[in-house]
């Protein structure tokens, strides 16, 4: 009886880590707002993974620095930025690629929930090197 009784324990107490965790991944899901506020990031799922699409910008244009010269008059709102996230094993980390519609450019590219309203960003090259990133904040 014991050992049944300790089985059913772990079970339950490894399915309440499962489901904690999980739930934790999950608030990385939502509205996000760049720092400049010039900007929103809509991160959700998409499969096994985080994506973000830029739902807002305060200036709309077009992704004229996309090196696909057939996507350059495509306006930028509604392009996936944060693509294909999987958990890196770190807590609340996710690792995937991040697209830089400034310069065009895919990194490699982290984000971190640092905090239920902060979302850490970064985009990195020579392997994880050099990174240069910025925290998102939660929109309203």
């Amino acid at each position: 009886m014991l050992k049944s009784n300790l089985s059913s324990a772990l079970v339950a107490a490894g399915l309440f880590a499962a489901s904690s965790v999980l739930a934790h991944a999950a608030d990385a899901k939502g509205d996000w707002v760049r720092p400049n506020g010039a900007s929103k990031i809509r991160i959700s799922s998409c499969g096994n993974s985080l994506c973000g699409k830029l739902i807002w910008l305060k200036d709309p244009r077009n992704d004229t620095q996309n090196p696909d010269a057939s996507k350059r008059s495509r306006p930028l709102v509604g392009v996936e930025i944060v693509q294909s996230m999987k958990p890196t094993g770190k807590t609340n980390q996710w690792k995937g690629k991040v697209y830089n519609a400034e310069d065009g450019k895919t990194y490699t590219g982290f984000i971190e929930l640092t905090s239920t309203n902060k979302l850490k960003l970064e985009g990195c090259v020579m392997g994880g090197l050099i990174c240069k990133g910025e925290t998102w904040a939660r929109a309203n």
